[in-house]
């Protein structure tokens, strides 16, 4: 008996067509979204490296370390200023950044070539001026940063800032903020401190004022009583960070070690 072999013929119908276009359509989509995705962390990351390495240019050029005392002392060290550069300018006045050429800026000094710039003012170098007053040194997680005078969005990004307050080492409460990156940089070790901890400040006076940890907590990104100047009389200072969910702020609050 003879047997017919039959082979069934797949037709492709419009629907299945209609469908491998929207799969190829998600699948390209899916790339798009993911190259993305990578290129923002590889920017964010970028931008967080070169933060970190302007912050530590100021830094080599604010002080020298004594490895044995461990008391930090501003460089004498002064940085000349060259015609024709841009420059960013922190105005601790009125808290706002103005771009101002350097031309400018040297007649109001010294109105030659040759001025310099006060020493509690970095040169970075792509030529951006950052105006810092203190540093921050807390052992006990290894940080040594530089506070800038002032804060907004771009500043933030280069190292710790003044949020609000008082001076550095005066009767007050001076108040720090900087990013937590949940890693090693800024204030992302911050949130592990413990009360007993000691936070060192060094303000442009070379003063070195020791202030002991007694309190930490999280408060929502709203609440501001953390900035309170109301001291009874005590030098103190607070560090403000971002939880690692970013959703809330952890404060950390130190005082005078008298």
């Amino acid at each position: 008996m003879n047997q017919i072999l039959i082979t069934e013929k797949l037709y492709v119908t419009p629907e299945l067509k209609r469908k491998k276009k929207l799969y190829k359509l998600d699948f390209i989509i899916s790339i798009f979204l993911l190259c993305l995705l990578i290129g923002y962390y590889v920017y964010a990351e970028y931008d967080r490296n070169r933060g970190e390495q302007i912050s530590k240019e100021m830094l080599s050029n604010m002080v020298l370390a004594d490895n044995k005392s461990g008391v930090f002392s501003y460089d004498d060290t002064t940085i000349k200023v060259k015609d024709d550069k841009i420059v960013v300018i922190v105005d601790t006045e009125d808290e706002k950044s103005t771009a101002v050429n350097i031309g400018k800026l040297q007649s109001q000094v010294e109105n030659n070539k040759n001025s310099v710039l006060d020493k509690n003012t970095s040169v970075a170098s792509d030529g951006t001026v950052y105006s810092r007053i203190a540093i921050i040194n807390i052992p006990s997680i290894k940080l040594t940063y530089p506070v800038l005078s002032t804060y907004n969005t771009e500043l933030l990004k280069i190292s710790p800032c003044k949020y609000w307050g008082c001076d550095p080492n005066e009767v007050g409460n001076f108040c720090i903020v900087a990013h937590n990156y949940r890693n090693t940089k800024f204030f992302s070790k911050v949130p592990d401190l413990k009360n007993g901890d000691i936070i060192e400040i060094t303000d442009i006076s070379r003063r070195v004022v020791k202030y002991s940890v007694y309190d930490k907590y999280v408060v929502s990104e709203k609440d501001h009583s953390c900035s309170s100047q109301e001291t009874d009389g005590r030098k103190e200072i607070t560090l403000i960070t971002c939880t690692d969910d970013s959703k809330n702020r952890v404060i950390v609050k130190a005082t005078e070690i008298k």
